[in-house]
């Protein structure tokens, strides 16, 4: 069986024990074991991580010491999966960077007010596994300015309308052994009940473990 470690904490906005739960049984029926930790010093157990094929984070602000930051680092290189949605991944430990260079991306800015947009499918990635056979959706929800790098294969995209600027919404990537999956939709539960958006969340999840 393999073992999943969800981390979860930080900033109650984004509800992260909510948010967390309703993936959990997810990995379970996946094969996976789950444990469940809310602080961030598991980051620092090195055996545990060692032994660890999938970690899922949903932890917003919030500050890694260089031994957390290492030890999670670390583990993703070995080949430890990680992933996550929204806030829980790219609005948090903005002060180490490497932990945001495994990510990806960084959250800058979103509109004050939640927007109706669309989120693509981008073509040239419409086989793969997280997305295969989904739709182009449409969500009412807060609408993410990031930035990102070109390491990430970015599977779905959405277009800010003022300025007028495309914007990465789903990617993976590939860090040393490890792979890494974030999707930027899910400011509420309402969001990852969406039904694309729980699918491609619960396909990413499942993807990134070892």
């Amino acid at each position: 069986m393999r073992r999943a470690l969800v981390v979860r904490g930080g900033w109650e906005g984004h509800v992260p024990v909510e948010a967390t739960e309703l993936f959990v049984p997810e990995l379970a029926a996946a094969g996976f074991e789950v444990t469940v930790a809310d602080d961030l010093e598991v980051y620092a157990d090195g055996p545990l991580l060692a032994g660890t094929d999938l970690i899922v984070q949903c932890w917003t602000g919030g500050v890694l010491t260089a031994e957390q930051e290492s030890g999670l680092v670390s583990a993703v290189r070995a080949g430890t999966g990680f992933a996550g949605w929204h806030g829980g991944l790219v609005a948090t430990f903005d002060g180490s960077h490497d932990y945001l260079r495994m990510v990806g991306g960084l959250f800058l800015h979103h509109p004050e007010d939640f927007l109706t947009y669309d989120v693509v499918i981008d073509p040239a990635h419409a086989g793969h596994p997280i997305v295969a056979g989904l739709d182009d959706f449409t969500v009412e929800t807060e609408q993410y300015w990031m930035l990102t790098d070109a390491h990430n294969e970015v599977l779905a995209t959405t277009r800010f309308v003022s300025p007028e600027t495309p914007m990465p919404v789903v990617w993976t990537r590939r860090w040393g052994r490890g792979k890494v999956f974030f999707s930027a939709v899910g400011h509420r539960m309402e969001d990852l009940r969406h039904p694309t958006v729980y699918e491609l969340t619960r396909r990413g999840l499942i993807w990134a473990g070892r």
